[in-house]
Order: C-alpha cells, then sequence, then structure tokens
C-alpha cells in the first residue's frame, strides 16, 4: 500500500538518494549527482517535498512550489524498480491537488530537452509545451542542453473520475 506525506528535514539524506538513483538515466548528458542533502533542505525553505512510502520505505519523491496562481513542482523521482508502475502518477495527481486547494490555474514544470521520454509522458497526462530556456541548473553537463517549460491549464477541471467525486 502506498502512502504520501509531506517530507521533514530528518528526510533530506534519503531524498537526495533517491533523486540521484532515479536519475541516474541522465548520465549520458549529466556530469555528477543531481542534488545532496543541503540543496535538498534549502529547497525545503521555499517549497516541499511530497514523498510516496510502501512498507516505510521510500519509493518516490516530488519537490512542489507555490507561486501564486501557478505551482511549480520538479524533481519527480521514482525508484528505478516502480518506474512504470503509476507512482509518479499519483505524486502529480497528489500535487495538482495541493495546486488547486491553493487556488493555482497553472502546473508548471520543465525538463531538459534531451529526456524525450519524460517529454512524452507529460504530453501523456494533459501538460503542453510552453517555451523554452537557459539550462540554468547548477549541475555541469557533457553536452548543450536546454529546458524545455511545459505547462498543465486545466486544474480547476478534477481528474478524478466521476464515480469518486
Amino acid at each position: 500500500m502506498l502512502s504520501l506525506r509531506i517530507a521533514r528535514e530528518v528526510d533530506a539524506d534519503a531524498i537526495a538518494r533517491l533523486v540521484n538513483t532515479a536519475f541516474l538515466v541522465e548520465q549520458f548528458f549529466i556530469e555528477r549527482d543531481r542534488t545532496n542533502p543541503g540543496t535538498v533542505r534549502s529547497l525545503m525553505q521555499k517549497g516541499k517535498f511530497l514523498l510516496a512510502e510502501e512498507a516505510h520505505s521510500l519509493v518516490g519523491c516530488v519537490y512542489w512550489e507555490l507561486h501564486g496562481e501557478r505551482g511549480y513542482f520538479g524533481m519527480l523521482s521514482i525508484e528505478p524498480s516502480r518506474q512504470g508502475a503509476g507512482v509518479g502518477h499519483q505524486l502529480v495527481n497528489a500535487v495538482e491537488k495541493y495546486f488547486r486547494e491553493a487556488g493555482c490555474k497553472f502546473s508548471d514544470l520543465k525538463i531538459v530537452n534531451v529526456r524525450t521520454d519524460l517529454h512524452a509522458l507529460y504530453h501523456r497526462w494533459g501538460y503542453a509545451d510552453s517555451g523554452t530556456s537557459v539550462y540554468d541548473d547548477p549541475t555541469p553537463t557533457k553536452i548543450p542542453v536546454h529546458f524545455i517549460a511545459i505547462v498543465q491549464a486545466a486544474l480547476m477541471i478534477s481528474r478524478e473520475p466521476i464515480w469518486l467525486r
């Protein structure tokens, strides 16, 4: 049974390990680990991490923050053995629910252009491209990359099946 909860500062080490493990697929373009516990703690000062646990083991997480009518999420990270099992979709749905409850009209994220698998995934989940931007992540890259900005503008519409409303 999957349970969701907001991370606490004591979770920073586990979050950093999970993010770095989940992002190993990016070794073809990044030069080092994606994050560290200090960065996670710093992010917790301006936003939150939502954790997905199963039998008290961390299997997924996502970072999110609020900006008026816009919510931003990123660092969606799923334990590699659990990828493709719906954990990521559950986390994104939960974050979108937080955004709706906070009055957000938009859900924003950005992905690296060379992660075409993520591009397709977010499009399936109802997101659309909204532009590009410079890669400003502090993680050095082996090849030139840029960000693709993606937005979901239908937050006011519930994603729950009609029989659950």
